[in-house]
C-alpha cells in the first residue's frame, strides 16, 4: 500500500526584482568558482546585469525556493536566447546555475536544470550551450546527468610578466 506523496521541498518560480540581492550573491559565487582571484565581486554590477534580463523576451530567469519560504531563493538559473547570425537558428546560452549551501542542494540544482531544459524546449531552441570551469566537478556532473557533452575546451596561457627577448617567459 502506498501513502500520500510528500509535498515537494522546493519550487521553481520566475525571478523578480525582490530576488536581485540574493541573485547577485549567487552570481558572485559563480564568478569566484570560475575566475578565482580575478572574479568580479561587485554586487551592484551583478544586480544591474541580472535586472536587465528580468522579464525580457528570450531571457529565462528562475529561482528555486523552499516550499515554506517562497520569498527567499535557495537557487538561481539563467538562460539567454540568441539567434545565430549566419543561419538564423535560435539557440540558448545557459549563463548561470547556482545553489545555496542548504540541505537538498542537489535536488535544487536538478529542479533548476529541469526547468531550464523545459523552458529551452518550449522556446524552440535547437541548441543549448553552457560553460563550466574545469575544476567545478559538481556542475560538470550535473551537465552530464542531463545529457550535455563537452564540445569545446578553452585553453589559456598566463604570463607573470612581459616575454623575454626570444619570446619566451621573462
Amino acid at each position: 500500500m502506498t501513502g500520500p506523496r510528500p509535498a515537494a521541498a522546493f519550487q521553481i518560480r520566475p525571478a523578480t526584482e525582490d530576488d536581485l540581492d540574493v541573485i547577485a550573491g549567487f552570481e558572485i559565487d559563480i564568478a569566484r568558482a570560475s575566475f578565482g582571484d580575478e572574479a568580479i565581486e561587485d554586487p551592484a554590477l551583478h544586480r544591474k546585469r541580472v535586472a536587465g534580463a528580468l522579464g525580457k523576451p528570450g531571457e529565462v530567469t528562475l529561482v528555486a525556493v523552499a516550499t515554506g519560504a517562497p520569498a527567499l531563493p535557495v537557487g538561481w538559473a539563467w538562460l539567454s536566447g540568441l539567434t545565430n547570425s549566419l543561419t538564423g537558428a535560435r539557440y540558448a546560452n545557459f549563463l548561470s546555475l547556482a545553489t545555496a549551501d542548504v540541505p537538498g542542494r542537489g535536488q535544487v540544482a536538478e529542479l533548476l536544470m529541469q526547468a531550464v531544459l523545459q523552458a529551452s524546449d518550449q522556446a524552440g531552441f535547437v541548441h543549448l550551450t553552457g560553460k563550466v570551469h574545469a575544476s567545478n566537478l559538481g556542475m560538470r556532473a550535473l551537465y552530464r546527468k542531463f545529457g550535455f557533452e563537452a564540445a569545446h575546451l578553452t585553453m589559456e596561457r598566463r604570463q607573470a610578466g612581459p616575454p623575454g627577448p626570444a619570446g619566451g617567459p621573462g
